[in-house]
């Protein structure tokens, strides 16, 4: 499972023009991808490592500060382009798994207290932030 984590002063994900998830103060956007090998124990340490890490001002995480999370899904993060000029995602899971996958990180999240947005898995998304610091950081699971 890999995650890029960004620290955002506010984020919003729209699909067709419509506004599904939002961020209206600080926060963090995390694009989420999906591998052929992830499971519950990825989620577990994944949802554990976004909600603690302190990358929020004055080296906060949103656990100490309560602070949203917007979870976007993002196959593209498995895509390789070593080869070639056009990427292959064949490291992503297909949708059927990566979809219950990508509810359970959120619910996860909820779990552990976050306030969670979400875009809409497999549509065309929309997504808007605006990064503080910037600070970005790209986590991958063990």
């Amino acid at each position: 499972m890999r995650a890029v984590v960004t620290r955002v002063s506010s984020a919003s994900v729209s699909v067709a023009g419509e506004t599904v998830g939002a961020l209206s103060g600080p926060g963090l956007l995390v694009l989420l991808g999906i591998g052929h090998h992830d499971g519950p124990s990825q989620i577990d340490w994944l949802t554990r490592k976004v909600w603690g890490l302190r990358i929020l001002e004055g080296e906060q995480s949103a656990a100490d500060v309560d602070a949203p999370i917007l979870v976007i899904s993002q196959f593209t993060l498995y895509g390789d382009a070593r080869r070639g000029r056009r990427p292959s995602w064949t490291a992503a899971a297909p949708a059927g798994v990566s979809e219950p996958l990508y509810d359970a990180f959120c619910a996860a999240l909820t779990a552990l207290g976050a306030q969670v947005e979400h875009g809409v898995f497999g549509a065309h998304m929309e997504v808007a932030s605006v990064n503080d610091g910037p600070v970005t950081i790209l986590l991958e699971t063990p």
